[in-house]
């Protein structure tokens, strides 16, 4: 078993977007993150972190690192200052969703990603009125679907995301 006492979320920097861009070009992400038939590209999500002081500051978003290496990114966000057609939410602060992913792959299949998620969950409580964080990872991204439920969430099946009810 991994050590994943020193995991931990540091907001991204300016000098963090160059890896950002690394990871979300390679396979194991981009088969992911990057989804034609929904209008989702990789240069999207590098247009927003760019812009996340800016259009884009209600998006929290994170470097994930293993004493003090860069392994991962990740984000969270109100639900309701997203606006997105996935879900139904009436009032601001209940509902929060995340985003996350490995980018070296050395540190996938090793825990990390269950830990990760496990920090943004606590972030969002502590930083949140959240009653709720919502994700909804392809059906096909077993790793994804299995450390959500690690975690406690519940795949909602007429609603096709995860919840955790905080």
């Amino acid at each position: 078993m991994e050590n994943h006492k020193n995991l931990t979320l540091l907001p991204v920097e300016d000098s963090d977007i160059k890896q950002i861009e690394i990871w979300l070009n390679k396979d194991h992400v981009k088969k992911w993150f990057e989804i034609p038939e929904h209008n989702v590209y990789l240069n999207d999500w590098l247009a927003e972190v760019s812009k996340r002081n800016e259009e884009f500051s209600w998006i929290n978003y994170f470097i994930v690192q293993l004493d003090g290496q860069p392994i991962g990114f990740a984000l969270y966000y109100d639900c309701r200052d997203a606006k997105e057609e996935w879900y139904e939410i009436e009032a601001k602060g209940e509902m929060y969703s995340i985003d996350y992913l490995i980018g070296e792959t050395f540190y996938i299949g090793k825990g990390y990603g269950k830990e990760m998620i496990r920090l943004l969950a606590e972030k969002i409580k502590q930083n949140s009125t959240a009653k709720s964080i919502i994700v909804q990872p392809d059906s096909k991204n077993h790793s994804s679907c299995g450390v959500l439920i690690s975690n406690g969430f519940i795949f909602d099946k007429d609603k096709d995301y995860y919840i955790l009810q905080i």
